[in-house]
Order: C-alpha cells, then sequence, then structure tokens
C-alpha cells in the first residue's frame, strides 16, 4: 500500500515560511523561524552538529518525521539554495526529487541521491511514490512546489510548526491557494515551550 504525500514546515505567526530573497537564508529572521528544531537532539546528529540536545515532544516530532519519509519532492529554488548549504552527508538520506526544467545526472551525495524531473510535479510524485514503497512522499519546499501540489490536489496531510516569531514580508505558505478546491480537517495539534504543531487533513471540496 502506497503511503501519504505530506508537507511539513516551519511557520511564522503571519503565515511566512521563508524570506523572500534565498540570500536571506540562513539569516537571523529565518533562524528564529527555525528556532523549535535545532536544539533537537535529532536534528543535532542527523546534521552532525554535534552530541547531546533537547528531547522531549518536538524531537519526537523530528524524527517521526524524518523516519516516515521514504522519499523527498522539492523545486530548483529550494535545491538551487541548499546545493552550497548542505553538507556532503545531505540531511535527506532518501531519493530526492528535484521538480526543474533543466535537464541534469543525478547527483549523488552520501546516503541521498537528487533526480532531477523536467516533466513536471505528476512525474516526480510519482516517481517519489514508487521510490518510497510503502513510506511517505514529503513534499520538501519551496512554498511555491508546495502550492502547486496542494492545488493540483496531490496532497494527503500537512504539518505546521507554528512558531513564535513576526515575518512581516517573505513567502507566504498559503498565497495563491484554490480555496475554492481545497478542505481541511483538523486532525492533530500539540504545543511545546517552543511551537505549536498543527496536522491537518486535506480533503477536497
Amino acid at each position: 500500500m502506497a503511503g501519504k504525500v505530506f508537507f511539513s514546515v516551519s511557520m511564522s505567526l503571519d503565515g511566512f515560511i521563508a524570506p523572500e530573497s534565498t540570500s536571506e537564508l540562513m539569516g537571523q529572521q529565518w533562524m528564529e523561524l527555525q528556532g523549535w528544531i535545532f536544539p533537537q537532539r535529532f536534528f543535532r546528529e542527523n546534521l552532525k552538529l554535534g552530541e547531546g540536545g533537547e528531547e522531549g515532544r518536538d524531537n519526537d516530532i523530528v524524527r517521526e518525521t524524518f523516519e516516515r519519509t521514504g522519499a523527498s519532492v522539492m523545486g530548483k529554488r529550494m535545491f538551487e539554495a541548499g546545493e552550497t548549504a548542505w553538507p556532503e552527508d545531505a540531511p535527506f538520506h532518501t531519493p530526492v526529487f528535484v521538480v526543474t526544467h533543466e535537464k541534469r545526472d543525478p547527483w549523488e551525495r552520501i546516503g541521498t541521491t537528487f533526480h532531477f524531473v523536467t516533466d513536471g510535479i505528476e512525474a516526480a510524485i510519482d516517481q517519489a511514490r514508487e521510490a518510497a514503497g510503502e513510506r511517505d512522499v514529503r513534499i520538501a519546499g519551496g512554498g511555491e512546489t508546495i502550492l502547486q501540489y496542494l492545488n493540483a490536489g496531490l496532497v494527503d496531510e500537512f504539518s505546521i510548526a507554528l512558531s513564535p516569531v513576526l515575518f512581516g514580508a517573505g513567502v507566504r505558505l498559503f498565497e495563491g491557494v484554490d480555496a475554492s478546491r481545497v478542505g481541511l480537517e483538523q486532525v492533530h495539534v500539540e504545543s511545546s515551550h517552543r511551537a505549536t504543531h498543527l496536522t491537518y487533513a486535506v480533503r477536497k471540496r
């Protein structure tokens, strides 16, 4: 049985998931947005950031998200931002399918191979489903790619880590969503001292 297609992102209280410019990634504002995840033990171990770290529900959520993911899909913008920032042991440890118009041979890293798909979002998700087997497919980002999949009815579920930070401007998660087609069912809500975690199932209207 095929797994679910989902996305999981951090979002500011005013609805932004990233700064407008990729040059601002890893800047102070973005670091504050992701502030709930950096101290977590599993995250630190996965990115080889050193020993130690917090354990608790936030750490469990990071680990569960990683363990359920059998393949990932991302857009070209996210890949280009990460290509120079990710270490050789990239943090995915699954096949990753990059939606792009540029033909390119697979890019192999330690534990992760990036495949470049030039014939659209549905082709990318089909390849990711096959690679994931019974595990889930994660739409890793960025915002435009997530929105394309959401509007196409290809997302089953999503989770938002609502961070206590305001952006004021940037990439909005739901900017351009087709609200006439996308219905939501609240599945789960839980809070920690760092973030509020919201999970929704996606239903067709």
